[in-house]
């Protein structure tokens, strides 16, 4: 690929620095002192003044990467930027040794590089907190220009306008180093990510229970009605399947003895690509012995409560859905709703009948998602149409935190039966901002009626239903026929729950590196939106 002519002035430059003796990426410790937030937070005018008498300056070492130079003759200033921030430098020519100013600093250090400084705080006349620095050591040289801010004026509003490529998402998503050096915000968001992770790690452990971690690679996929990406293990030769869900083998660990158990681990399902789903993605499972779904409800109502003051400090999170800013109150109690009744309430047509204990019939499902605008195919059995209703003319309408509870049997086959519903099970989904954040039962742990329900989804998906598993699990029966006790079940999307904490609109912006097309084929949106 041809270089441009910014790039190649600089591998001019690193071939100069090299023939005078100045190695561009040197084998080195450089020992800091301060960030440049600290920096900025720690210098006192009446304290650290080096011009004052009684004061001591403030000595600080310093690292990070140069933003634009403006270079004045015998003297330089420019911005340092690390990870906590940015703080000025002044770099003086007799501060520094001889001939390195003029023949190095000026001539052959550009934007992008990364230094070490080391030098004595002071503010300037103009009233900016800066280092004057006596030591600049170059720690890495940088040959490709970061993007560049651009002002454009409209000339008939005469509105400007900021931007540079990182404005463009898929030149982001695609070069995510860049979106993190030029935007701090960008960091913010996965520094975020990390806090809401150790919440839920830390809020578990305190409760006792067991962080474990269960194989990726399996010889049977189950745990959730999805297709599975597929490969081959040459020695063994036998095909594999990369995990839809942790599911099966944690609950394999109840069945052993463990009381509670849970997993954050990434999850690998092969769909389409959109806004909230990414073919890898990560998932917390817990599962806990002598509990249900009601109990399950207030334990997650609890540690989401946790979670919002984590993220933002408050239960009160903001929300941007359709261009309109919510505040999402995730303090507890959320509200439970039925599934068949929020579709009621939204279409008009109870299809549970309670006093009967029956679900409407698959042509009466039918009928109403053709009425809310779904294209029905012979393959969608009433569980699955119930579920496509739900999408299209419930879940978006549900902005505050909600409990979708009691599912009917076919759209759960590894939930427990309602105590006091027949057809259905003891199922919730919380819903928050218009999109499933969880999903949780009280677990299936009768192992005839669990084969039974197996052999249901391999009829699914001998019919044509590619999400359906369509093998059955015999050694998950086995184990569930040694015993399994009661146990109450949950999964988060910790994608979508970081997406709703960081208020980010797709599931590529809470994701350090998200799939894309290859890059020579890519459109500007780089995949289309699904759903």
């Amino acid at each position: 690929m041809a270089l441009t002519e910014q790039e190649q002035i600089r591998r001019d430059h690193l071939a100069a620095l090299r023939d005078a003796g100045v190695d561009p990426y040197p084998a080195v410790e450089w020992a800091t002192t301060h960030g440049a937030a600290a920096v900025l937070d720690q210098y006192d005018d009446a304290r650290h003044d080096p011009e004052a008498e009684g004061t001591t300056p403030l000595r600080v070492t310093v690292a990070g990467r140069m933003l634009t130079k403006r270079v004045m003759g015998k003297a330089a200033f420019f911005h340092l930027a690390d990870e906590s921030g940015q703080i000025q430098i002044y770099a003086k020519r007799d501060n520094l040794p001889e001939g390195f100013y003029n023949e190095v600093f000026k001539r052959l250090l550009d934007p992008g590089d990364w230094l070490g400084i080391e030098g004595t705080v002071f503010r300037t006349r103009m009233g900016e907190v800066s280092i004057e620095a006596d030591r600049l050591v170059l720690l890495s040289k940088s040959l490709k220009p970061l993007p560049v801010e651009k002002t454009v004026t409209d000339e008939e509003t005469g509105e400007t306008r900021t931007f540079n490529e990182v404005s463009d998402p898929e030149f982001r998503y695609r070069q995510r180093y860049a979106d993190l050096a030029l935007h701090p915000e960008v960091r913010e968001v996965f520094k975020t990510r990390h806090r809401i992770v150790r919440t839920i790690q830390h809020f578990l452990d305190d409760a006792g229970y067991v962080e474990v971690e269960t194989p990726a690679l399996q010889p049977l996929y189950g745990g959730a009605a999805a297709r599975p990406f597929t490969t081959h293990h040459n020695a063994l030769d036998m095909p594999l399947f990369l995990r839809i869900a942790d599911e099966l083998y944690l609950k394999r660990l109840l069945v052993g003895g463990f009381e509670g158990v849970y997993e954050i681990a990434k999850d690998f399902r092969n769909e389409g690509l959109s806004r909230f789903h990414n073919p890898e993605f990560t998932m917390l499972e817990l599962y806990v012995a002598f509990k249900d779904y009601d109990w399950m409800m207030a334990l997650v109502e609890r540690m989401l409560e946790a979670v919002a003051v984590a993220a933002v400090g408050s239960t009160d999170v903001p929300r941007t859905v359709d261009g309109t800013t919510h505040t999402l109150d995730f303090s507890a109690p959320f509200r439970r709703v039925p599934i068949f009744d929020a579709i009621a309430e939204a279409t008009g047509h109870q299809l549970y009948d309670a006093e009967a204990g029956t679900v409407a019939d698959r042509d009466t499902i039918a009928a109403v998602a053709k009425e809310v605008g779904i294209d029905v195919d012979p393959s969608m059995g009433a569980g699955k149409l119930i579920d496509e209703i739900f999408g299209e003319a419930v879940e978006p309408t549900l902005l505050q935190p909600t409990f979708i509870t009691d599912y009917p049997v076919e759209l759960s086959p590894l939930a427990k039966r309602h105590r006091s519903k027949p057809g259905l099970v003891e199922r919730f989904e919380l819903i928050a901002g218009g999109k499933e954040l969880c999903n949780a039962f009280s677990e299936l742990n009768d192992p005839l009626d669990q084969r039974a329900r197996f052999d249901d989804q391999v009829s699914l998906a001998t019919a044509g239903d590619d999400e359906a598993v369509n093998t059955v699990d015999e050694d998950y029966l086995r184990a569930l026929e040694y015993g399994m006790p009661p146990a109450a079940g949950l999964g988060v999307g910790i994608d979508r729950l970081v997406m709703a904490m960081t208020d980010q609109p797709s599931i590529r912006d809470v994701l350090l590196f998200p799939l894309l097309r290859p890059e020579t084929s890519a459109s500007a949106d780089d995949a289309p939106e699904a759903g």
